[in-house]
């Protein structure tokens, strides 16, 4: 995933055609970290990765794009992973969150997705039947 987000950074970088050392001067980072970034070595950070989005006029999502199953499905079982789920439907519950994930990262109207969020939201504070 680190290595298709520094892609995706450079991919803009170029298409706004800013050499390296520009966009660090413009983040206050130096050129070597801007290619760590792209080379995938160095994560991102979530308040860099903001940062690294406004400079280049996109959103965050930008960076996620056109991202391949196959760095999705590595991403999203560590994630899964992460969450403690006792009991014995651990494997459930963890194959529901990795298919809502699947399913919510297939909306591209950021408007759809922050209702959808408002939803699961709600739909959480309901009281059990």
């Amino acid at each position: 995933m680190d290595a298709h987000v520094g892609a995706r950074l450079k991919r803009r970088r170029v298409e706004l055609r800013l050499s390296q050392g520009e966009l660090a001067n413009l983040l206050g980072l130096s050129f070597r970290q801007i290619q760590k970034y792209e080379n995938g070595s160095n994560r991102v950070g979530a308040s860099r990765l903001y940062d690294v989005a406004r400079v280049l006029g996109v959103s965050v999502d930008y960076f996620f794009a056109d991202m391949s199953a196959e760095v999705e499905a590595a991403a999203v079982p560590r994630m899964a992973a992460a969450m403690p789920v006792p009991g014995a439907g651990a494997l459930q519950f963890q194959h529901d969150v990795i298919e809502l994930i699947r399913a919510y990262r297939a909306i591209t109207d950021h408007r759809i997705r922050r209702r959808v969020q408002d939803l699961a939201k709600v739909l959480a504070d309901m009281p059990e039947p």
